[in-house]
This record gives structure tokens, sequence and C-alpha cells, in this order.
């Protein structure tokens, strides 16, 4: 399916950009802060789960595309590379500024938080957006069972989000007390995920 260049390429380019502050990760931060321990791991692992959705879209659609039209393919990378370097130039623009923010006491099962964070992330259009531009980046077509590839490469992002979201939840207090301190890291893992978006969007707009 895989190649190890492709798999460790991908699994160091999702670990980075789940690490960096955003909606999801925040929000896991949030749910951990406000509600403790078990109840931050519960969302973040929904999250995580609300990836699978998203790769279901990618293998059914971009393994539609690709036999219809191979330069349709190549359209979609195109427009997905631009996507990508237009994400990578709002985190470099950023100035690291996002914070954690507490949710509320919730009085809910944790089968409840999960589904919850699971369907947070599964309607999010921008996420839907993010997969069908960033999967294709590591689709070699020409290895064949695209379908097959895509589906290992979403599964990938999902657990590594399911392992970094659960470390988040758990140690939620001390890393939103260091988000909040510490505002220059913020921005300079703004900057690595920007290079790394408008690295990979590069690479999909000039072939290479």
């Amino acid at each position: 399916m895989l190649t190890l260049e492709q798999f460790s390429g991908f699994l160091v380019a999702a670990l980075l950009i789940t690490a960096t502050p955003g909606p999801d990760n925040l929000m896991v931060l949030g749910m951990g802060i406000s509600n403790g321990r078990r109840q931050g791991i519960a969302f973040g692992l929904g999250c995580a789960a609300g990836c699978l959705s998203h790769t279901l879209l990618a293998v059914v659609g971009v393994s539609a595309l690709i036999a219809a039209s191979p330069t349709a393919f190549t359209l979609l990378k195109t427009v997905g590379g631009l996507y990508l370097v237009w994400l990578g130039i709002n985190a470099w623009r950023s100035s690291g500024s996002a914070g954690v923010k507490t949710v509320g006491t919730v009085e809910s099962s944790l089968s409840s938080l999960f589904l919850k964070g699971c369907i947070a992330n599964a309607i999010n259009p921008k996420v839907v957006l993010f997969f069908l531009s960033f999967l294709p980046q590591f689709v070699v077509a020409t290895h064949g069972q695209v379908p097959m590839q895509l589906a290992a490469l979403g599964l990938t992002f999902t657990l590594q989000a399911a392992v970094l979201f659960s470390l988040l939840g758990y140690f939620s207090g001390a890393v939103g007390q260091w988000l909040t301190r510490q505002r220059k890291a913020s921005v300079i893992l703004d900057r690595v995920t920007g290079s790394i978006f408008m690295g990979l969007g590069l690479r999909l707009i000039i072939p290479g």
C-alpha cells in the first residue's frame, strides 16, 4: 500500500499539523481544563474519530475522480495545493494569539462527550477541505490501489490524532497554562505549520 517514504513523510507532517494550536486541540484542552482529564480525553478521541468520515469522503471522491479523469485529478491537486499555500500564509500572518477557552462544567457521560467531539469534527467544512487537499499530496497514482492508499493515510492521521488529543486531554491543565504564558511558542508553532502547508501546497502545484 504505502511505501516507507510515503508513510514517514505523511506521519511527520500530520504530527506537526495536529500539534499546532487549532480549533480541535484547543477545544480538547478547554474541555480537559474545565471538566477533567477523562472528559478531555473522551472529547479528543471523538474529534480524532471524526476524521474517519473525511477519510471515507476522500476515498470515494478522489478515487472516483482519478478513475473518471486523470486530468481532473491533476486539477484537484492544483486547487488543493493553492488552498494549502493559503493556509500556510494565514499561519505565518498569525500573531499566535490563539487561547484556550474553557467550556464550562458539563454533566455528560464520556460516551456523550466522545460523540460530541466526533460530530464537531465531522461537520466542520474546513476539515473536509483540508482532507481533500492534504491526503492526495501523498498519493502515488502510479503505484495503483489509490483507495487503499487514501484509506491508509486517513487511518494514520486518525490514529496519530487520537494519541495526541488523548495526551492533550490528560495534560490539559499544564499544557493550557504553558500556552497561555508562552505566546512566543505559539507563534513558532504557527510558523512551522505554515511552512509545512506552503511546502506541501507548492509540491502539489509544481510538478517534480
